[in-house]
């Protein structure tokens, strides 16, 4: 793979966050029934960063949760053949709850459908929201979060690499380009 540009630095995330943080209360109408889950891996650490900023706006922490959705995939055996199996921790019920599944980056679909699937089988919430750092297009499901910190039109030659300081020791946002 080929370097092509750093097209978020750790300021620029930062914003991002904080304006969807904003974008999430307006929508959910605050902190009552509302759960953040973070879809693994950087979904997570991206889920922390926004129930921290809303707890800081509201004085108030939604409930967190994590998700695994390698059993959900439909590619599974595309992606690997063995798959790691991460866990899942949503210490509440689901049921009744306004959902807001977070990820990185959006490209086909696919992994919001798997985590849509995952978060099922916990239960009904009253809503689920999708938020993402990156939308790069080229769905491949009807599928539309409803909070984006940057659209970033791709081409499918290109990769969108998500660096957080929790897993990769630094925030930035870079676009790559397969050989």
């Amino acid at each position: 793979m080929r370097f092509k540009a750093r097209v978020l630095e750790a300021p620029d995330i930062g914003r991002a966050l904080r304006r969807m943080a904003h974008e999430i209360l307006e929508a959910t109408k605050g902190v009552d029934d509302l759960a953040l889950v973070g879809i693994h891996t950087r979904g997570i650490p991206l889920a922390r960063r926004l129930a921290g900023l809303i707890e800081r706006f509201e004085g108030k922490a939604p409930a967190f949760g994590q998700l695994d959705i390698t059993l959900y995939r439909d590619d599974l055996t595309e992606v690997k053949r063995a798959p790691v199996v991460r866990q899942t921790l949503v210490p509440f019920d689901v049921a009744g709850k306004r959902i807001v599944l977070v990820d990185d980056v959006i490209f086909t679909g696919r992994t919001a459908r798997a985590a849509l699937d995952a978060l099922s089988d916990l239960g009904r919430p009253a809503r689920v929201y999708l938020a993402v750092l990156v939308d790069r297009g080229h769905r491949e499901l009807p599928i539309c979060p409803d909070f984006v910190g940057k659209n970033l039109p791709t081409s499918k030659k290109e990769v969108v690499k998500v660096k957080l300081s929790e897993t990769d020791g630094e925030d930035a946002v870079e676009l790559w380009e397969r050989s």
